[in-house]
């Protein structure tokens, strides 16, 4: 991982509201914490909540997939401190920081979170190093099930796809901020725009 001096982190693509301070590859400080809908109202008290009001000198950002709310949250908070500290912002994936999750992990693994309308959002990985096999896919969950052939399955609907697919472990691994340090540079330099990992609802009149 690439470092830029002290990073502010920033995850609320998920159920959890979470931000950690990194400096030199190492967490100086994090708050984490299960707030389903809330990121709105908690997020920015968080940031300040950290050591120098959460000050840094680069901001990372998780773009997705996830809640479209929580997603938009980040991102706004992430570019408009990039902007009032004159900081670069970059992003990353929450199946990635999920998949971070799990150490020690085996040498393949898979993430499934909900993504809405019924579907999966699944994407396998290689743990040494961390890195994707594949795209991210959204996916009903037998679906989902067959195309995952790894033993362990981690994420908020791991259980689900383990049972459907009657064989492997599941883990309920969650996306926290502190475990960015666990991402190879390459994953951490997204553009900071959002991963809504399926096309959108609404679609223009033809």
């Amino acid at each position: 991982m690439a470092y830029l001096g002290r990073e502010l982190v920033i995850e609320t693509a998920t159920a959890a509201c979470s931000v950690a301070l990194i400096e030199n590859g190492v967490v100086v400080a994090e708050i984490h914490e299960v707030v389903g809908r809330g990121h709105a109202e908690r997020l920015i008290p968080m940031i300040a909540e950290l050591p120098g009001g959460g000050r840094a000198d680069a901001i990372r950002v998780d773009c997705g997939p996830g809640s479209f709310t929580g997603v938009r949250v980040g991102l706004a908070a992430a570019r408009a401190l990039g902007l009032g500290w004159g900081v670069p912002v970059t992003g990353f994936s929450s199946l990635a920081l999920i998949a971070a999750d799990i150490a020690p992990a085996p040498a393949t693994l898979s993430v499934a979170i909900g993504g809405g309308h019924g579907e999966l959002f699944v994407q396998r990985f290689t743990s040494e190093p961390l890195h994707p096999l594949g795209d991210i896919a959204s996916l009903k969950p037998e679906a989902a099930a067959a195309m995952l052939p790894d033993d362990l399955v981690a994420g908020s609907a791991a259980e689900a796809v383990v049972q459907l697919r009657g064989t492997g472990e599941a883990r309920a691994a969650e996306a926290r901020a502190a475990n960015l340090i666990r991402l190879p540079a390459d994953l951490i330099a997204l553009p900071p725009t959002p991963i809504y990992g399926r096309a959108p609802d609404a679609r223009p009149p033809g």
